[in-house]
């Protein structure tokens, strides 16, 4: 009945305070596969992920994954919206999911005790979705005002439109959200052409976190979706080409003027990513005693939000530096920004400043991962892509690793004037 059957203990301690760093992981016959990392919560955690985003859409179908993540709530086989929305709802649970360059992610949060019940109808929902098309009519209107409200806050739109001139001409820099005039053109057929290329079990992973027993839990899945089969093979995706700068002024009559300098970066597992993830927040992570923060907020005053973020993909990565201020003040904003890259570059941390830097970052990891939701969508988007999640000590050991050669090394090679871009808007 089973194709295969393994089992993931990332601990030696397999006692109950420990069950958070064990994972359990099993492929069905049709190819889907299940992680469960067992929790003390009495509160399930569980939905799909599934390996298709943005950058998988045909140049007609622009917004088509994001389009789809809305309108398989609109109608299956079975079940009209009305009783997909109550369904959870009725027994204090929830659904819902959200759409990525490159994973769309289904999930649920109930009770233990409701756990078939979520299991079920995402399990309906994401195989037998109907897409009716007077659901598609009203849906459409809603997108559309999700783009409109997008576009009205420039500190969002900016990092999608940044993202599109450092991926010139690759599906990569695309807008989740898609245009206007092609999300009105979707059709019922659009919808489902899209859903039989990559809705498959094969190109998919069921993740759960919770109080549950794995047997039980296998035995449902099969249940429910081990009558279905891979029907087609999944596209491949193109690894974006060469890098070239660009430095873009967009005039948006905005109040304030929005700046992003940035580079590619590095994909999940490159060996420097880590060293780049670390190097970021000593220059714009959450703390407050960040570089550019102290700089650009705190010495001199011309900025409310300034920050820097790397965002990973599969074959390659984002590494950039947004703030806002007064228009009259992009200049010395922009000069403050470059010399504190240009220390970066020059200076080598002293130990006494790596420790501290490695101790900030474990310290924001763990606190961060006190939290069961952010939890298992962190573990469905890693297994989803690379068969693996790591556990917090796997983590701890990859930062502890860096050295201050690395930084220097990483930050002359991503972070020198003639690497970076700029997208203004003002």
């Amino acid at each position: 009945m089973y194709r295969k059957f393994y089992q993931m203990v990332k601990t030696k301690n397999n006692n109950k305070e420990n069950m958070g760093e064990i994972f359990h992981v099993f492929t069905l016959n049709n190819g889907l596969r299940i992680i469960f990392r067992p929790t003390t919560s009495k509160v399930t955690y569980c939905g799909y992920a599934i390996n298709a985003g943005t950058r998988d859409e045909e140049e007609n179908e622009l917004g088509m994954a994001h389009f789809v993540e809305h309108l398989i709530f609109k109608g299956t086989q079975k079940r009209k919206a009305c009783h997909i929305l109550n369904y959870l709802s009725n027994v204090g649970g929830d659904i819902d999911a959200f759409t990525n360059k490159e994973e769309t992610i289904v999930y649920a949060t109930v009770l233990n005790k409701d756990f078939e019940r979520a299991l079920e109808l995402l399990s309906d929902i994401v195989f037998h979705s109907t897409f009716p098309t007077k659901e598609i009519q009203k849906e459409t209107e809603v997108i559309l005002n999700e783009i409109k409200s997008y576009d009205d806050n420039p500190s969002e739109l900016i990092y999608d439109d940044f993202e599109n001139i450092i991926y010139n001409n690759h599906s990569l820099g695309r807008n989740i959200l898609g245009s206007p005039q092609m999300i009105k053109r979707f059709t019922t057929a659009n919808a489902l052409s899209f859903t039989e290329r990559f809705y498959q079990p094969d190109n998919m992973a069921f993740f759960i976190s919770g109080d549950l027993n794995f047997k039980h839990i296998i035995h449902l899945v099969e249940k429910y979706t081990g009558f279905i089969t891979t029907v087609s093979n999944i596209p491949k995706r193109v690894p974006p080409t060469s890098y070239q700068t660009q430095h873009v002024e967009v005039n948006k009559n905005t109040h304030q003027a929005h700046i992003i300098i940035g580079c590619q970066g590095y994909k999940t597992y490159d060996g420097k990513a880590a060293g780049l993830y670390l190097l970021n927040n000593i220059l714009g992570g959450p703390a407050m005693n960040n570089r550019l923060n102290l700089s650009l907020r705190e010495h001199t005053g011309l900025v409310y939000t300034v920050e820097s973020s790397i965002t990973s993909y599969t074959d390659t990565g984002v590494f950039c530096i947004y703030f806002a201020t007064d228009t009259k003040d992009i200049d010395r904003c922009m000069q403050l920004t470059k010399k504190e890259l240009q220390k970066l570059r020059e200076n080598k941390l002293t130990s006494q400043q790596l420790s501290i830097a490695k101790k900030q970052l474990i310290g924001q990891i763990g606190i961060a991962s006190d939290n069961d939701e952010n939890n298992a969508l962190d573990m469905a988007k890693y297994f989803l892509h690379y068969q693996r999640y790591d556990t917090l000590e796997e983590t701890y050991h990859r930062i502890e690793a860096i050295t201050a050669e690395d930084l220097l090394e990483i930050a002359n090679e991503k972070l020198g004037e003639d690497n970076l871009s700029t997208l203004i808007y003002h």
